[in-house]
């Protein structure tokens, strides 16, 4: 079984977050590394966001760019990242994708999207 840490190697991930009924939703991601974790950077009004609030139980699975899983998935607590966490993986994603993280941020920009209004999510091994 993959550990969190192993799959924030890869270039993307599945994250799946759940719905307050239960029923689950995956989301493909770009991944980070956060220590023996995950982080996945996004937008603060996001659904996977406004789930993660609900309910911090999430998986995370190797995947590719359309989200086809490739291996099992890892159960994960997630919780929102504050503002020195949210700085500190930005820089993380502009060094692990290079030129696609750049075009990333720039995206988040020209959707209009202020820096605060981007959040990281911190994904840790369950307790």
């Amino acid at each position: 079984m993959p550990t969190l840490e192993q799959i924030s190697s890869e270039k993307y991930a599945s994250l799946t977050t759940f719905r307050k009924d239960g029923s689950p939703v995956a989301t493909p991601v770009w991944v980070l590394p956060a220590g023996d974790g995950a982080a996945v950077w996004t937008v603060s009004d996001s659904w996977k966001v406004k789930r993660v609030r609900n309910n911090p139980r999430v998986t995370l699975a190797a995947c590719d760019v359309r989200g086809n899983v490739r291996g099992e998935a890892v159960e994960g607590r997630a919780r929102i990242g504050d503002d020195a966490e949210r700085d500190h993986f930005a820089e993380v994603l502009a060094r692990k994708y290079r030129l696609l993280g750049v075009f990333g941020t720039l995206r988040y920009r020209l959707m209009g999207k202020r820096r605060r209004e981007r959040i990281t999510v911190i994904i840790v091994n369950p307790a």
